[in-house]
């Protein structure tokens, strides 16, 4: 019953246990209504990332519950199938480093299946809408 806070709370995936943890604030805080899913669209462009197609909320959630999961329960297969060996220590360092490129890609596709539910062109802002007297 130990491994798994273990796990959880080792060297690296600390961090992605503090990646995880607020993206479920996060969430739980767009449930209540506080928050909004499109609330950092426009402070985070994603492209380079190959991520764009949805909104940065939804692709960072993902990167940081799928590093989070692959590092944890590859800690958890290592604590169990391999506490003996004696580059145990060094596997649990690099697998949480491991973990993030494969979340990565694993985000990409996701991402790009993900693209269908949302609308390709951004809302339009209060001053594009306004109207002009050429309008008439």
């Amino acid at each position: 019953m130990r491994t798994f806070p273990a796990a959880a709370t080792g060297p690296l995936t600390i961090l992605l246990t503090a990646a995880f943890v607020v993206v479920v604030c996060f969430w739980l805080l767009a449930a209540v209504g506080v928050a909004d899913v499109d609330s950092f669209d426009t402070d985070v462009d994603v492209r380079a990332w190959h991520m764009s197609r949805v909104p940065v909320t939804i692709a960072f959630s993902l990167l940081a519950v799928l590093a989070w999961s692959l590092s944890v329960g590859a800690a958890v297969v290592l604590a169990v199938f391999a506490p003996t060996l004696p580059a145990n220590g060094l596997l649990r360092l690099i697998v949480p480093v491991g973990a993030l490129p494969g979340a990565w890609m694993v985000t990409c596709l996701i991402v790009g299946r993900l693209h269908h539910l949302f609308p390709d062109v951004p809302a339009l802002s209060g001053l594009s809408e306004a109207r002009t007297d050429d309008d008439a």
